[in-house]
């Protein structure tokens, strides 16, 4: 099916006082989509075999990628109900799962399925969504979100996460036979959480880690939530277990607290490592008490990967998740004091995949012909007032087809 958008505003260029930008330059456009990619942007399209679609002038932004979620273990679609004090930290939390995780099984796949629509209508047409196995629950979630994300195959894709959220060794070595066999089952990542915290043998971990993801050729997505120097060790195991496997997957770090702490010269080791050896990190913008945002841009800048998930939307580890990349980009800017048309539209790309319709130096990068055709029809004149503002989305775009669209009242710059 051809898509035909018409009257699409696209960024085409900044405006400079010196070497200053003070705004975004845009054009009105048509857009022809066939077979999911752009094919063709012009002033004016005729496409009498295609379905046509006024945009009214609304700007044209890639969509967004959830790239850390949960959507195996979630309140979302239930009832409200705040978590407990975590009294004994992260234990405090296994503990409940032995529990509320059988519990919910029977809810498990309605909220899935509501947590998915939810990223869709907030302009999502990737998820990454790690899923617990671990003794309680064994494979049991990795069934049901396997089957619940083959239903939108057709819209977004999405990678799955085997994540052993109670740990690796400290469940004795049968384990482990679980977990291949969640691997088995179609997981592109193999997960871990805090290994000197929960299973006291950092090496040990990581090397049964990266062996199962040599083994079953999947990437590798852990959850690094220490501080400091023992946060910085840690990654450095990471980096060192990388460079002696020559291993080529993608190592992921999410959260990495310890990068928000780090000496200077210690951070610039580490992040120089980082990126010589493709290690990506994925944070939710934290803003609780301590140093605990990382220095996104910096990193970036030093040439590491650093894109944005929500975590949880609500279940019993938090209450405050809100599934909208806008808002979490609006946060975003806000934490480190971005109120520059360029360093606010720049931050799009931590929740695009890298993507930004104006590179650094202006230059209109997206679209172009051939692109996947994943985009986001927004009330907005640029992106830096998408995020500054928090523009609404009307309508998401999933390779050439509208997967969900909604009236707005529309108030371009004036919103």
């Amino acid at each position: 099916m051809a898509l035909l958008l018409k009257n699409v505003r696209l960024e085409t260029g900044y405006l400079y006082d010196q070497s200053f930008v003070t705004a975004t330059e845009t054009k009105i456009v048509d857009i022809l989509i066939e077979n999911g990619k752009f094919v063709e942007i012009s002033t004016t399209i005729e496409a009498n075999d295609a379905v046509v679609v006024d945009a009214k002038e609304q700007l044209l932004v890639p969509s967004f990628k959830e790239m850390h979620t949960h959507i195996d273990k979630t309140y979302f679609g239930g009832e409200w109900k705040a978590p407990s004090p975590a009294t004994e930290g992260i234990f405090t939390r296994f503990k409940e799962e032995a529990t509320i995780l059988p519990k919910q099984l029977d809810v498990a796949a309605e909220r899935a399925h509501a947590m998915v629509k939810h990223y869709i209508k907030n302009g999502h047409t990737h998820i990454r969504t790690h899923v617990n196995v671990d003794p309680h629950i064994e494979t049991k979630h990795m069934e049901i979100v396997k089957h619940v994300l083959e239903s939108y195959q057709d819209q977004v894709t999405y990678e799955i996460v085997a994540f052993p959220q109670h740990g690796i060794l400290r469940n004795g070595p049968e384990f482990l036979t679980i977990l291949e066999k969640a691997l088995q089952m179609g997981a592109t990542h193999i997960g871990g959480v805090d290994p000197a915290l929960v299973d006291r043998n950092s090496r040990e971990v990581l090397k049964t880690t990266f062996q199962l993801a040599e083994k079953y050729d999947v990437a590798i997505d852990i959850h690094l939530h220490e501080q400091n120097t023992l946060g910085a060790l840690e990654i450095q195991h990471i980096l060192n277990e990388i460079q002696q496997r020559s291993f080529k997957m993608e190592v992921t770090l999410s959260h990495a607290y310890a990068l928000a702490d780090l000496p200077q010269q210690t951070l610039d080791n580490l992040l120089d490592q980082m990126a010589a050896n493709n290690v990506s990190v994925t944070t939710t913008v934290p803003i609780g008490i301590g140093p605990i945002t990382i220095p996104v841009k910096y990193m970036y800048d030093r040439g590491v990967k650093v894109s944005f998930g929500h975590d949880s939307l609500i279940d019993h580890w938090s209450p405050f998740g809100s599934g909208d990349t806008i808002h979490k980009l609006n946060q975003f800017v806000q934490r480190f004091s971005y109120i520059d048309e360029w360093h606010i539209g720049q931050s799009l790309k931590y929740a695009t995949g890298g993507l930004t319709p104006l590179n650094e130096d202006g230059e209109q990068q997206w679209p172009k012909v051939g692109d996947v055709a994943n985009a986001l029809l927004v009330d907005a004149v640029s992106s830096a007032h998408l995020i500054a503002r928090q523009c609404p989305l009307s309508t998401v775009i999933s390779k050439g087809n509208i997967i969900h669209e909604e009236e707005i009242e529309l108030k371009g710059e004036f919103r």
